[in-house]
């Protein structure tokens, strides 16, 4: 058979014709043993002749990258295409019976560099489509946030001088120390800032000397630049962090002529803890704009709920609103408060899944093909569940119409959660000995995989319950490894092993105000812990005494009711903890 060389397409839109000499049909496999491009018609006269039945045709985009040429320098009439394991250089394969080779391992080159050109282009691709936009993204966010915080400044200043010139001469010496004061920390304010921003310009910088390297890699005919200088365990910079400035709040007060400097307003900066960034473009919220006088503040009437998530704190004691029984499930393994019909989804650990209202009244009922029918929300008010058995992720449309959203391969969806603040969907996942944490975007497309800590060792067992905090943190309840909590960007914060040598985590949650409410399943304990959003232990929030046995699910609706469901019954308890 006569083979010819690659045609190139006449325009951006033909197809990868043929390698075939005069066949102009459309090229679907290739043959890694000849490294030729085929046809199917071409494809099973190619394995039809003798001599080619133990090659290795394969469909193109499965093709082997072909092992650019290199002769020895030794003996010039040979090809380099294999590797001395030991030695880790190339040779030809008259030079694996020299002495100097003697029993060692010989690896097949072109395997190495197909593997080597695919590490390279997955992490081109990784920088060029995420880490670049994505931090981009950041830094205009920086630089917005320096505008935004000289906008606001001139905001206070407006204010601040509107209170003095009722005052007259009288104010003039407080209103210069206010002012100078306001100055010196609008400086240190626009200093972090530009801070930051050279911290996204370096590490742009940074991405983009990665570039340039792998693609010298990808350019290059040394075969020395993939075996030996490439690394196996490539890892690139996280993003860096950065924080939300802490903004100053200007308070205004009923002026008199005793209290000069009152009456002026003072400038005050919350003792808070800035925000971290969302390493994600479409997330990062706006700078907080709480700088008006208290007479601005009685009039916005828009910012009332914002104010009472502020104002609320636990309570001194938990109390019992109500309970209800969920005709239909065994048990209630997990639960989610569907918050904008009233209405909630139910499972147990046979695989029901049930819709109630609020009084247990059943809406519909599904049978799902494995146990305990992990599900979550979505912001469009869809609902979503994992299949382990069939390795899947099923969406419920409004309509009642069930499809399959997203398939996960090799590995088994366990616990899912669809974010509050943009959309994504966490999904806990396990593979033989393995486990991890991966984040889609709305539409099913991948974005991140969480797996490992900064070391190197695996952070998740069993991720068999998840939610997300409102700082962004990933919570998961991971029946041997207790909570496991990372950040947003996937890096490890800390993990929560309970009290006692004996924590068995099931249902978990969070609340408006970022605290973390975990079931233990434990059968001495039977608790409900409490934590803050970073790990510290608060209370055991409900035990035995409140009538809590074996708790396996948790959840909080938008009126701070807190819901509990527990394995060998199917009622629901709710309770009031925050006030």
């Amino acid at each position: 058979m006569a083979f010819s060389k690659p045609k190139i397409p006449g325009t951006a839109q033909h197809f990868l014709e043929c390698g075939t000499e005069d066949c102009e049909r459309n090229c679907e496999f290739y043959c890694n043993s000849c490294h030729h491009r085929m046809c199917e018609s071409c494809r099973d006269q190619h394995q039809r002749i003798s001599e080619n039945k133990n090659h290795d045709v394969v469909l193109y985009q499965q093709r082997k990258r072909q092992l650019p040429v290199k002769k020895c320098n030794i003996h010039p009439t040979k090809d380099i295409d294999i590797l001395c394991k030991e030695c880790n250089i190339p040779l030809c394969s008259k030079c694996s019976t020299l002495q100097e080779h003697h029993r060692h391992v010989f690896i097949d080159l072109e395997t190495i560099y197909t593997d080597k050109f695919e590490l390279c282009q997955k992490e081109l691709s990784k920088i060029n489509n995420y880490l670049v936009s994505t931090s981009q993204d950041l830094q205009r966010e920086v630089r917005k946030d320096a505008t935004e915080v000289k906008q606001i400044m001139d905001s206070i200043r407006t204010s601040m001088k509107a209170e003095a010139e009722s005052l007259k001469n009288m104010v003039d010496t407080v209103l210069s120390e206010n002012m100078e004061e306001l100055h010196q920390i609008e400086k240190s304010l626009l200093e972090k800032l530009k801070s930051q921003e050279k911290t996204f310009d370096d590490y742009i910088a940074y991405l983009s000397d990665l570039v340039k390297e792998f693609q010298s890699y990808l350019s290059s005919t040394e075969l020395t630049n993939f075996t030996a200088k490439l690394p196996e365990n490539l890892k690139i910079k996280s993003i860096p962090e950065t924080t939300k400035p802490i903004i100053p709040e200007f308070s205004s007060a009923q002026y008199n002529k005793k209290d000069v400097a009152k009456l002026l307003g003072k400038i005050t900066v919350t003792d808070r803890k800035g925000e971290l960034r969302s390493v994600e473009p479409m997330e990062i919220p706006p700078i907080a704009t709480s700088m008006k006088s208290t007479s601005e503040q009685s009039k916005q009437d828009k910012h009332v709920k914002s104010d009472k998530k502020q104002t609320m704190s636990l309570s001194a004691s938990v109390t019992k609103v109500r309970e209800f029984n969920v005709p239909g499930v065994d048990d209630v393994y997990h639960i989610v408060s569907l918050d904008q019909s009233g209405r909630l989804w139910i499972s147990d650990d046979d695989g029901n899944l049930v819709q109630t209202d609020l009084q247990g009244n059943v809406i519909q009922k599904i049978k799902t093909s494995d146990g305990r029918g992990y599900h979550t929300v979505t912001q469009d008010g869809d609902l979503i569940f994992t299949d382990q058995d069939k390795k899947v992720i099923n969406r419920i449309t409004q309509d009642n119409s069930i499809t399959e959203f997203i398939k996960t391969g090799d590995w088994r969806p366990l616990s899912i959660h669809s974010s509050h603040i943009n959309g994504d969907i966490l999904v806990g996942m396990t593979k033989i000995e393995e486990a991890k944490v991966t984040r889609y975007n709305k539409t099913g497309k991948e974005l991140q995989n969480i797996q490992r800590d900064n070391k190197g060792q695996g952070l998740y067992d069993i991720p068999h319950y998840i939610t997300e905090n409102i700082n962004g943190d990933i919570c998961t309840s991971d029946y041997n490894n207790g909570v496991v909590v990372v950040n947003k960007s996937g890096q490890h914060r800390f993990s929560y092993t309970g009290q006692k040598s004996e924590f068995w985590p099931y249902g978990i949650c969070t609340d408006v105000l970022g605290h973390i409410l975990v079931c233990d399943g434990y059968f001495c304990s039977n608790t409900v812990h409490l934590l803050d959003q970073d790990g510290q232990f608060l209370s055991l929030l409900l035990t035995q005494q409140q009538g809590v046995k074996y708790p396996r699910s948790v959840c909080v609706d938008d009126e701070n009711n807190l819901y509990v469901g527990q394995r060998n019954t199917n009622t629901v308890t709710v309770y009031k903890y925050l006030q």
